[in-house]
């Protein structure tokens, strides 16, 4: 009787542990802006819309590491009210994608729609702030 007690005791102790020690895993999400932007995750990474004079740009991070943004195209979508505009997403090195000629007004809705090398395709959705 008290083999048993000991071993449903271990038992419980280590089943607690797994589930503890795997929440760190579930906790994952969306990153921190590190750019003044917002940021939303698809795909396992993390894409960041900032506002910039000639348009906008995204930066993607994968797990807080820099993302080879020359392995993505695409392009964003602008949806300003009634207003469409969409500007193709250029990489410019690291892990930034630009997209010129768009404006970013509050409110507006943008939808990145992106391809990886092995054409997997990625859409990102935001709403700005």
């Amino acid at each position: 009787m008290k083999q048993n007690k000991l071993s449903l005791i271990a038992a419980s102790f280590l089943t607690s542990a797994a589930l503890l020690s795997g929440q760190a895993a579930w906790a994952h999400g969306a990153a921190e802006p590190q750019h003044g932007g917002i940021v939303q995750t698809a795909a396992d990474l993390s894409f960041e819309l900032v506002t910039a004079a000639t348009g906008a740009v995204v930066y993607v991070t994968d797990h807080d590491e820099p993302f080879d943004a020359s392995k993505l195209s695409g392009k964003l979508t602008v949806l300003d009210g009634e207003a469409k505009s969409e500007a193709n997403l250029e990489a410019t090195g690291g892990n930034k994608l630009e997209a010129k000629g768009l404006k970013l007004n509050k409110g507006a809705k943008v939808v990145a729609s992106l391809k990886t090398a092995g054409r997997k395709t990625i859409t990102v959705r935001f709403t700005v702030k």
